[in-house]
């Protein structure tokens, strides 16, 4: 996509596929509760696993999704993410990662993510989106220290699966 900033200056933005992560989150999510400045809840990462073009590997147990929701309307809750995690490379080199996001879930939507004996939701029924930047001392993936990256989620049986993008 080609536009123009304000000095006239044509400026180029595009994406191409990072990866795909999924995250386990182990233990259930726990509910803070509700205070005053939201809904909050937290979720750790007890493993999962990362794979695209070039780059592979696992996400370490440890990390966490610091999450906080809300109204939107009467039909639907709405949230942030403050997530952090450790990816461990197919070859060794360990990527810290942290993102921020946001979801909107309707209601009835909302209600089939508690009850476990109905399948996972349409993800199209739903909005999950991140954005995640990464940090590492590999001089392989060093490259990454200057990505910010977009993220489409999905809830699964076993977390989160988000399909990651490079925004050029």
């Amino acid at each position: 996509m080609q536009t123009e900033n304000e000095s006239g200056v044509r400026v180029a933005l595009g994406t191409r596929h990072l990866c795909t992560v999924e995250f386990e989150v182990g233990g259930g999510i726990i509910g803070i509760g509700a205070s005053p400045f939201g809904d909050r809840r937290l979720g750790y990462i007890s493993g999962g696993r990362f794979f695209g073009p070039r780059i592979n590997g696992i996400v370490l147990p440890g990390g966490g999704n610091w999450s906080r929701s809300g109204r939107l309307g009467n039909r639907a809750s709405v949230g942030t993410f403050d997530a952090r995690a450790v990816w461990q490379t197919d070859d060794g080199d360990l990527i810290y990662l942290s993102y921020t996001g946001r979801n909107i879930i309707p209601d009835d939507v909302r209600a089939t993510f508690a009850d476990p004996a109905v399948p996972d939701a349409d993800p199209s029924r739903y909005y999950l989106r991140i954005a995640p930047v990464f940090e590492t001392a590999s001089a392989k993936y060093d490259w990454l220290n200057g990505v910010l990256a977009v993220g489409v989620g999905e809830r699964t049986d076993f977390g989160v699966r988000h399909v990651l993008h490079e925004v050029l």
